[in-house]
């Protein structure tokens, strides 16, 4: 397909996600579905292209524009990244159909200053993420986050240890042409460096694998369910932890999701019938008060509360939360009043995992210092015995600045940064009731 047909449809799934409310891989779903002529390498091309004008739309438009003020407009940055990112050279853009002169974008990025840029145009970041990145961790710690943020994710698997070993499922893998290492934490993951159409694999069709941040799959570990328990999911989304957590029960007991959304759950039952799971209940609540959570209060031995957040973890997979206006005080709110409608289900003697995939402190330090400070039945429970437990052992977290003053529970809690354990961003605080 001709140059000029990958970037007009580049500007235009561009300018259509940062003009619509979709999430960037839905709305890229739904524009290659509405150009079927785009085939498999095109719309790999058109993908790779527009992440990297996501990730770097602030760097692209003052290189387009060649100032660090106003947004460029999509054609520029998307012209910006096949001069920066891809080395195309001044002819072959404007073969492609970029409408201002081609010559001088490529000048520009030969030639320009990248060393008077702001701090939050060199690094990529609006001025309100940076500014509390930089309370938090200090300039030097945000760059290495920063960096690692801006670059693509690799793709995190976990083995279904009720149908193979990490080995069996490594060899499934390798004997289909994909090539997987161990991760270095989880016991269950497997790492490709490179993406990959794995779900087309005979090894994901039996149930062996299922995509899995390494980092999320911590999470399950630091609830540790046993058999025959009773383990709630409080916001379980499309159940990627859920199988996780049902796995390690094996087969066993009862892992209720609880989700407002019923089409994420309507997506769990596909997944659940692949990796041969039996004790997972789906159920759709309508609020965190909801008469069937309020039944099973005090009833429950674990409890998952991976709670909604601004994702500001996750940039690798999804730069354009960046771009999306947030209120985060309106997000630590909803998650203090979840956190408070989960821990009501925990019996004594059970056990509450609040974690985000979020940077930021008011989500998640703030946040479980408030609860503790409420509701004195509960007492924090340093995560890192708990892994260590696990034969899981992370290095020791970096001088989180303010972040170690929010009750004093920095050694206590999970910290997982792109940039130093090549997950995605999280944090998790096991709480125990007694």
């Amino acid at each position: 397909m001709s140059k000029l047909i990958h970037f007009k449809a580049a500007v235009e799934l561009l300018d259509a996600i940062l003009a619509g409310s979709l999430p960037a891989d839905a709305q890229m779903e739904r524009y290659f579905r509405a150009h079927p002529r785009l085939g498999v390498r095109d719309r790999g091309f058109v993908a790779e292209t527009v992440y990297a004008c996501l990730r770097r739309r602030r760097s692209l438009s003052a290189l387009a524009s060649g100032a660090a003020g106003p947004e460029a407009s999509p054609e520029s940055v998307v012209a910006a990244a096949l001069v920066t990112l891809q080395g195309v050279s001044g002819r072959v853009l404007a073969d492609s159909g970029y409408s201002e002169n081609a010559t001088a974008l490529v000048e520009r990025a030969r030639t320009l200053d990248r060393s008077q840029w702001p701090l939050a145009v060199e690094l990529d970041l609006p001025d309100w993420l940076l500014e509390r990145l930089l309370v938090q961790y200090g300039e030097q710690e945000t760059r290495a986050l920063a960096g690692a943020l801006n670059q693509p994710a690799t793709l995190d698997l976990r083995v279904n240890s009720l149908k193979a070993t990490r080995a069996e499922a490594a060899a499934c893998l390798a004997g289909e042409g994909f090539a997987v290492e161990p991760t270095p934490f989880s016991p269950a993951g497997l790492r490709r460096r490179e993406r990959a159409p794995l779900f087309g694999t005979r090894c994901f069709k039996d149930g062996l694998i299922e995509v899995q941040d390494e980092g999320s799959q911590l999470l399950s570990l630091l609830l540790e369910p046993r058999r025959n328990e009773m383990v709630v999911d409080f916001c379980a989304g499309a159940g990627g932890k859920t199988l996780h957590l049902a796995t390690l029960m094996a087969n066993t007991g009862s892992v209720y999701a609880f989700d407002i959304s019923a089409r994420r759950l309507e997506r769990l039952k596909p997944r659940l019938r692949r990796a041969g799971l039996h004790n997972v209940r789906s159920i759709v609540i309508t609020h965190e008060r909801d008469a069937r959570v309020l039944r099973l209060a005090g009833k429950i031995d674990r409890v998952l509360v991976d709670a909604p957040c601004s994702g500001t973890g996750t940039l690798r997979r999804n730069p354009d939360i960046k771009w999306r206006p947030l209120d985060i005080n309106k997000l630590a709110q909803t998650q203090r009043t979840i956190l408070a409608a989960a821990a009501t289900l925990v019996k004594p003697g059970g056990r509450l995992v609040y974690a985000t995939c979020s940077l930021l402190r008011e989500e998640n330090e703030d946040v479980v210092a408030d609860f503790l400070a409420a509701d004195p039945a509960f007492k924090l429970r340093p995560a890192g015995e708990i892994l260590a437990r696990r034969q899981v052992a992370l290095p020791p977290p970096p001088n989180a600045g303010a972040t170690s003053a929010a009750g004093g529970m920095a050694d206590a809690t999970l910290r997982l940064f792109p940039h130093r354990h090549h997950t995605d961003g999280f944090f998790a605080a096991v709480l125990e009731r007694y």
